[in-house]
């Protein structure tokens, strides 16, 4: 046996494992391109569009928490609502606070800071921050003529809360809104209700402590959405 026939007679056993190796990393790379594929063809919805026009100043004082996204920081809250003020540094003072469990529970309340993102693009689009440097999107999408309810939202649609000047809002305005939300496209399935000690006789609210929050009678029976002139058109959708 010729000894150099021997190594060139292993090359070619090796070969086949080559291209068994190549062809196993064609079929990962193909499929991989098809999950990727898959997922960039994946409905995407659009932010929400903001108001058009947010006077900080008039939005300044006491809110009333009505309805919100249910989430672990708030968990047990009763008696919800949220203080805002300027600081001296033009930034916001925020202050929330809540009845842990009932209305007769522990207060627990915290404090942060709050700012307009851009001032050149939006005053409706700000951050707030409790723990620094973490901060998170408060937008506000909806709002009285005056100033009477906000909207607040998030780009991605992960928070939401209805706040109010009062602890009630009246049946027919709760209803044009979660109608106007509902036509943009917000989940209103999973809005909780907030009890308010002062609540009205009729307000949708949970019970404190409850795992969710009462369907409000507007819920049950809406007409076609009314026409918003004040909603602008949102330009990251475009």
């Amino acid at each position: 046996m010729d000894p150099e026939e021997t190594p060139r007679r292993s090359a070619r056993r090796r070969r086949p494992r080559v291209r068994t190796s190549l062809r196993l990393a064609c079929g990962l790379l193909s499929v991989c391109g098809l999950l990727l594929a898959c997922q960039s063809s994946a409905p995407h919805r659009p932010p929400p569009a903001v108001v058009e026009d947010l006077d900080i100043e008039r939005y300044m004082g006491l809110w009333y928490e009505i309805a919100s996204y249910p989430q672990f920081f708030q968990r047990g809250c009763v008696a919800t609502r949220a203080h805002y003020s300027l600081r001296p540094d033009g930034r916001i003072r925020v202050l929330n606070r809540c009845r842990d469990g009932s209305f007769d529970g522990e207060l627990r309340e915290a404090e942060g800071v709050a700012w307009v993102a851009d001032p050149a693009v939006s005053n409706a689009r700000l951050f707030v921050s409790f723990f620094w440097p973490f901060k998170g999107h408060y937008w506000v999408i909806d709002l009285g003529e005056d100033y009477e309810y906000a909207v607040v939202g998030h780009p991605e649609r992960k928070y939401l809360w209805i706040l109010s000047r009062t602890p009630t809002l009246p049946e027919a305005v709760l209803s044009r809104i979660l109608e106007r939300l509902e036509a943009r496209g917000i989940d209103l399935d999973r809005l909780e209700w907030t009890p308010q000690p002062d609540a009205e006789s009729g307000m949708p609210a949970s019970r404190p402590g409850a795992a969710g929050g009462a369907t409000p009678p507007s819920r049950l029976s809406r007409s076609a959405p009314d026409e918003d002139p004040r909603e602008p058109e949102d330009p990251e959708a475009q």
